[in-house]
């Protein structure tokens, strides 16, 4: 399959959103290293953190419908609410879960004594997002998406 036959297709888009996404993982895990100045690599697999890879993937899906079919499309409407919902939901409901969990590990620990696994692990506390985390996000999947979409028109010219 070459170049041309990936251009302003679904082809496009699917690429756009996944290597946005990794991408994004790859970002937050050069954030952690220069804010806490540790690497950790677990973060390349996990939810949670700046950017949010969520919604640099659905930004990066949605701009790249918009591109290829137009912002008047049927289809960008429809990739563009899919994209305001998992944005919602992991600046919202996650971000919520994740913070129920961080009050149940402080309790488990004050009635187990330290003592986690007695009572079954400890609960994943970084679920959801930021809104700022969120916005980042959202932003980096949009330019990523016309980076994305001149460099395939540019290989193509």
């Amino acid at each position: 399959m070459d170049l041309s036959q990936i251009y302003n297709t679904g082809y496009e888009v699917i690429f756009t959103a996944f290597s946005g996404i990794l991408t994004a993982q790859i970002i937050k895990c050069i954030v952690f290293l220069i804010v806490k100045r540790k690497i950790d690599l677990i973060l390349f697999t996990t939810t949670g953190g700046m950017p949010s890879s969520h919604s640099a993937g659905v930004m990066g899906l949605s701009t790249a419908v918009g591109l290829i079919n137009g912002f008047s499309s049927v289809e960008f409407a429809i990739s563009l609410g899919f994209a305001c919902i998992v944005m919602y939901d992991a600046a919202g409901v996650r971000r919520a879960a994740g913070k129920q969990a961080a009050c149940l590990n402080k309790i488990i620990m004050d009635i187990y004594k330290q003592d986690l696994a007695e009572a079954g692990g400890k609960l994943k506390e970084l679920l959801g997002h930021t809104p700022m985390q969120v916005f980042v996000g959202a932003a980096y999947g949009v330019i990523y998406a016309i980076g994305v979409h001149n460099m395939f028109q540019r290989f193509l010219a």
